[in-house]
């Protein structure tokens, strides 16, 4: 069966679906069971492989109680990004490469009622009122919806895929994004209760850095981890709390931000607050819990290197507190932050920490930054392949007080 009349074949098997079966009324299993048997008897003598059955089953399945063709995609582990811009332009990221998908919705409306689904199962609204949402699917996966008029090419649907094992340091170390030796120095940070702060550009791997960050955190402690979508996976800690922001509704009442979640957690007895990502007024609350005695705080931001990451910091605080004078805004990050890693995704689309630096303190006006690795390319680096370390620097770890109050004798 060709490509063309298979789609056909799918578009007439889903209309009469839809006609003669009271589909309010049936199980999800009775509904696929009923549609093979549909597809077994329309096929009658036409030849067509057993795959091309199965597919056909799926896609009208996945089109009345799944979310169309996004099913099949999401159920391929080597993707890891979707963008839909309108129905006929589908693009994926796969093995770290962009490309374009010969499949397409078959209308806008199609399209919009897979947003809808999707926004629908996280109890969130979007629609003309309210046409940007942040959301995820049931897997943890993060997901971006704008509709139109704001969107001019029609409904716009970015998936960031979540990888259904945790990211471990291992995993990592394997990846050739940092070493076993750098790991343990990081193990002991995150044990003496440093506040470490995760850098880098879209895609870098923030998140994933954290998720293997977050696995350090001894099991016995209470952790509130505070996220626009869920989608950290921290495991083996029992007593975990996580909290996820809630958009306004259509009245444009109801909506719960990043500063109210940090305020509400500051007062459930934290011994460790995650904020998924600061990029707000929230920064300021965030750096307020750190200097309060909330030690070993664990978070993340879009920045281009280290010093950016602290003009980018010192711009949020201003967004939350505009009458601050910018001396008190260094002094607050200064002593509330302990290290900044930075990650960046290079020219061969590998993704590398690219430095990891110790916030040495505040002089003269200026936040003092003290590297203590930094990656150096070597001689087996090309334009399409980098290669190369993280090398340790000459200079030595100023703030090593938390690692004597945690009894850690170990030099970083």
């Amino acid at each position: 069966m060709e490509f063309e009349q298979e789609q056909q074949f799918v578009n007439d098997i889903k209309r009469y679906v839809s006609e003669n079966l009271p589909l309010s009324k049936m199980e999800d299993s009775e509904l696929e069971e009923k549609i093979e048997e549909i597809v077994a008897q329309k096929i009658g003598d036409l030849y067509c492989s057993i795959d091309q059955r199965v597919s056909i089953v799926q896609q009208v399945y996945s089109s009345i109680r799944g979310f169309g063709l996004l099913d099949s995609i999401i159920s391929d582990d080597s993707i890891t990004e979707v963008m839909i811009n309108g129905p006929e332009n589908v693009f994926i990221e796969q093995n770290g490469r962009l490309f374009k998908l010969d499949k397409q919705f078959e209308s806008q409306r199609r399209l919009e009622d897979v947003i809808q689904r999707i926004v629908g199962l996280a109890g969130r609204e979007v629609n003309q009122a309210n046409p940007i949402c942040d959301t995820r699917l049931p897997d943890g996966s993060r997901v971006n919806v704008v509709l139109p008029p704001i969107a001019l090419c029609g409904p716009t649907l970015t998936i960031r895929k979540f990888s259904k094992t945790p990211m471990t340091i291992e995993k990592l170390i394997a990846y050739g994004s940092i070493t076993q030796e750098i790991a343990d120095k990081l193990e002991l940070l995150v044990k003496a209760k440093y506040n470490i702060f995760i850098s880098g550009g879209t895609g870098s791997g923030k998140t994933t850095f954290l998720n293997a960050l977050s696995n350090y955190i001894p099991k016995d402690e209470r952790v509130i981890t505070i996220e626009d979508s869920a989608e950290l996976q921290i495991t083996g800690v029992q007593n975990l709390v996580s909290l996820e922001t809630r958009n306004a509704n259509a009245s444009g009442a109801g909506q719960i931000t990043i500063r109210d979640l940090i305020k509400s957690s500051l007062r459930m007895r934290p011994e460790r607050i995650v904020v998924g990502e600061v990029r707000g007024g929230e920064a300021l609350d965030m750096l307020q819990a750190m200097n309060t005695g909330h030690d070993g705080s664990l978070s993340t931001g879009h920045a281009n290197s280290t010093e950016d990451m602290l003009s980018r910091l010192e711009t949020m605080v201003l967004q939350g507190a505009a009458g601050l004078p910018l001396e008190a805004i260094r002094q607050q990050i200064a002593s509330a932050v302990d290290i900044i890693i930075h990650l960046s995704r290079l020219r061969d689309k590998s993704r590398k920490t690219m430095e990891i630096t110790e916030i040495a303190g505040y002089e003269n006006g200026k936040i003092i930054l003290n590297p203590l690795y930094v990656f150096e390319e070597d001689e087996n680096s090309t334009l399409s392949k980098v290669s190369g370390s993280l090398k340790r620097t000459g200079n030595k770890m100023v703030n090593d007080f938390k690692l004597k109050l945690a009894g850690i004798k170990a030099e970083i």
